[in-house]
């Protein structure tokens, strides 16, 4: 079994409107020292082993569900599980 971690992140050419406001709102608090705030997804999945190789349906996953490929990026890290 694998434990899969998507991070899923809006391209820099794509504008970010809520990391815009989360920026302007921790200006308001006070916290200047913040330059910028993108905003983005973490999925945590668990998949069961396969005759497939893990990265092969990790990014068919990603490609078809999880990521809209037109405006965001994504990365991931698998780890294989212990049964316990």
């Amino acid at each position: 079994m694998y434990k899969v971690k998507v991070y899923v992140t809006l391209r820099e050419s794509v504008l970010d409107p809520q990391g815009k406001a989360v920026t302007h709102s921790l200006h308001s608090l006070n916290y200047k020292q913040v330059a910028d705030v993108r905003i983005g997804k973490y999925m945590e999945l668990t998949v069961e082993k396969s005759e497939r190789d893990i990265d092969e349906i990790v990014n068919e996953m990603c490609r078809s569900l999880l990521v809209n490929p037109v405006i965001e990026d994504y990365r991931y890290e698998v780890e294989e599980c212990v049964a316990q």
